[in-house]
């Protein structure tokens, strides 16, 4: 077992204090939006080895899952990641321009597809995934504003997930005048004095336009459902799913990968076609991830991908032995909350405090976490033991 240095990123929707107070370090008053954990080739985590640093990926090789811990206090940009044969195609393409991997304008940063998954830890909402046609209707028709109602026609005449698309290309492909956007902004707020609203998204709207008064993104908003998470609750994003986050922590599990396809709400790189060609059908609707129990003390989210689940362990100190660490083979162990110890087979212990982290390898043999916390384990699944998607709603 290894403890891991991770790098962090500071982007402008990020939280000030909230990864901060998580690592028990001193805010610097700049948002700090995420710290990666795995071996991605643009933030590699490194281990602790006799005192000195060096590469996690010397003791591990390259991980198929990262771990991140995300904090925003204001929307992401509105995405979607490719499927694998997308980012292979995509990265080879870029790579063969010879675009740079830092630049603006570069949408592939690896060939591997992206699908995710966030597990809450405070109140965390987000968007995902297209609302029904019938109740994309009832939203445009509520406002009784003039690009909305146009919005309206287009989909009755081509209703259903080819329709909804049309609209969102439409939307991106030509631009909107401010003061439609400004209409429609308007219009939900109106709605929302006299209390009135549909499955929350004239509120959404509202609380986006704080940040991005004038993005056609406002508009896009209102064809997507409105998901709240409770700490302790995960939601799945696949490949192709539309979605953006708004507010609150998480941990995010994933491919090892950081390909993102914007559509608005940004001031970053948005590539209109990409998107489009990205979206996939289906999963409107389906995102929450009920876990599957294990023992009494694991909870183990893991939806339908091969690369990555993840499984959350909490234990007290009436368990003198503890309890086992979920998965085998190579593994990304995170404390939220408490203070344990990591005990190896091979007698090795490893005390870890909330917001620490380490690397478990395989020939660490069976793991135990004593103590009285709680413990976040990425692995890979190999056991059939995993989670089941319900509705959002």
């Amino acid at each position: 077992m290894h403890r891991l240095l991770n790098a962090s990123r500071a982007y402008d929707w990020g939280s000030a204090e909230a990864i901060p107070h998580f690592l028990g370090a001193a805010p610097n008053g700049k948002p700090f939006a995420e710290v990666w954990m795995g071996t991605h080739e643009l933030s590699p985590s490194s281990i602790e080895v006799e005192g000195r640093s060096r590469p996690l990926s010397d003791e591990s090789g390259q991980l198929p899952f990262m771990m991140k811990i995300l904090a925003a206090d204001r929307p992401l940009s509105l995405q979607v990641h490719p499927n694998a044969q997308l980012a292979r195609a995509g990265f080879a393409a870029e790579e063969s321009a010879g675009v740079p991997l830092d630049a603006p304008g570069r949408t592939y940063k690896d060939p591997r597809h992206k699908p995710e998954m966030a597990y809450a830890l405070t109140t965390f909402d987000t968007l995902v995934g297209f609302r029904p046609t019938a109740e994309i209707l009832r939203v445009l028709d509520g406002l009784e504003v003039a690009l909305t109602s146009t919005l309206a026609e287009e989909l009755r005449a081509k209703p259903g997930f080819d329709g909804i698309v049309r609209i969102v290309e439409r939307l991106l492909a030509d631009p909107v005048p401010v003061e439609q956007v400004h209409e429609v902004v308007a219009g939900c707020r109106r709605l929302v004095t006299a209390h009135v609203d549909v499955k929350r998204a004239y509120a959404t709207v509202l609380e986006i336009a704080e940040f991005f008064p004038d993005d056609v993104g406002l508009v896009i908003a209102l064809l997507l459902n409105r998901l709240t998470l409770q700490p302790g609750e995960a939601a799945f994003l696949g490949a192709g799913i539309i979605h953006a986050h708004l507010k609150g922590m998480c941990i995010e599990v994933m491919t090892s990968s950081d390909n993102v396809l914007r559509a608005g709400l940004t001031s970053k790189h948005v590539d209109t076609d990409g998107l489009i060609t990205c979206l996939e059908r289906g999963m409107s609707r389906l995102a929450r991830i009920t876990p599957e129990v294990v023992g009494t003390e694991t909870e183990v989210f893991a939806p339908d991908v091969d690369e990555f689940a993840l499984a959350v362990t909490q234990v007290s100190r009436a368990d003198v032995e503890g309890s086992p660490l979920y998965g085998s083979g190579q593994r990304l162990v995170l404390c939220t909350g408490g203070e344990v110890d990591l005990v190896a087979a091979t007698g090795q212990v490893l005390r870890l405090g909330r917001g620490q982290s380490v690397h478990v390898a395989p020939d660490d043999g069976l793991v135990r976490v004593v103590g009285t916390g709680e413990v976040a384990t990425a692995f890979t699944p190999s056991d059939g033991v995993g989670g089941r998607l319900i509705d959002l709603v």
